[in-house]
């Protein structure tokens, strides 16, 4: 890991701005604005319409009227959010390119920043940085302060992703090589919920991992629309979403070694396995719903060849049936779920501050 002073840059390289759109007409123009409103690059923009019922073509074909920056892609019929990323990302003409949500809106100087540090740093083919949360309209944040640079090896950022189990990015932030959009390929029709973190996994088994360090770069909109919520809300179906994606390391066309591949996974097994214990011990401990804790158990349970997982499982079903017998958590797992939460808190601010918890 290098972390680094940023370098300005010498001159605009193109970005292509992928806007994927399902009925989210009512927030298209703030995205694109979002993406035409930054500094020191050239950018285009590529509005996929997904056969959206809301009016949203014909707000985009407005929008492009008014800017010849603005192309249109218009589905006929619904063809699913993984088909329409890899139809807007096969057409970026730029050196660069980032997938923005139309409801999601980038930070202002955000692609000039990231364009930098790639510019910079040729080996580096995708970067990421600080999203930030909004429900009505974001709140405007400039960069001040001190900003820096991480960038990682691709291999050590995956053992970083994998002994966490975890995936460090939330997405409207990266910007990547449009080199490295080709080079790696589409997003996996067979991975609808977890594909960012593969595509993430397959980027960085083939190219350096840069991180911009201070300034917020995108904007996520959180509603009750969000995929994430209204479709992938269950615990144990988000680890054996992740599951799915780590298992990208199993592809004997990873270009990492056979026996580094198995090591990595069998990392992302064990993080992902401790985190079920955790979530149904804590589900348990707070009066949650023995029926999510005993879906963790079960997640546990197929993750056969993980140490301790024997132990882990036994031990959260013990919890389980305490709780069934009408029995109370002990002063003992109260304490240790405290101690748990604290920890939490810890590794969402060493996630903020360097993109890696």
């Amino acid at each position: 890991m290098k972390l680094m002073r940023p370098r300005p840059l010498l001159n605009r390289p193109g970005v292509t701005v992928v806007i994927p759109c399902y009925n989210y007409g009512r927030f298209l123009k703030d995205a694109v604005s979002s993406a035409l409103s930054q500094e020191n690059v050239d950018v285009d923009v590529i509005v996929v319409d997904d056969a959206s019922t809301d009016g949203s073509a014909a707000i985009a074909w407005k929008l492009a009227a008014a800017d010849p920056r603005i192309s249109v892609v218009h589905h006929e019929q619904n063809q699913g959010h993984i088909a329409t990323y890899n139809d807007g990302l096969s057409r970026a003409g730029g050196r660069y390119v980032t997938l923005l949500s139309a409801d999601d809106v980038l930070a202002p100087g955000a692609l000039g920043r990231a364009v930098a540090l790639m510019e910079a740093n040729p080996r580096v083919g995708m970067v990421y940085g600080l999203p930030k949360d909004f429900v009505d309209q974001p709140v405007p944040v400039h960069a001040h302060g001190r900003v820096t640079w991480t960038v990682w090896e691709g291999s050590r950022w995956i053992r970083l992703a994998c002994a966490r189990g975890r995936n460090f990015i939330l997405s409207p932030e990266v910007v990547m090589r449009t080199e490295t959009v080709l080079g790696i390929g589409a997003y996996s029709a067979s991975l609808p919920h977890s594909g960012d973190l593969e595509y993430w996994l397959r980027a960085a088994g083939s190219w350096d991992v840069g991180r911009i360090n201070g300034p917020v770069q995108a904007f996520y909109r959180v509603h009750g629309n969000n995929m994430h919520q209204t479709e992938f809300a269950a615990a144990a179906v988000d680890l054996r979403h992740r599951l799915e994606a780590f298992r990208v390391l199993e592809d004997a066309r990873f270009p990492i070694a056979p026996k580094q591949r198995v090591r990595q996974l069998r990392r992302a097994e064990g993080a992902l396995s401790r985190e079920a214990w955790h979530l149904g011990a804590r589900e348990v401990i707070r009066g949650g719903s023995v029926e999510t804790a005993i879906e963790l158990r079960k997640f546990i349970e197929c993750l056969q060849d993980v140490p301790g997982n024997v132990h882990r499982a036994n031990s959260l079903q013990a919890r389980i049936n305490r709780v069934s017998r009408g029995g109370r958590p002990g002063p003992a797992q109260s304490a240790a779920e405290y101690v748990r939460s604290q920890l939490d808190r810890v590794r969402w601010r060493l996630w903020a501050m360097t993109g890696i918890s």
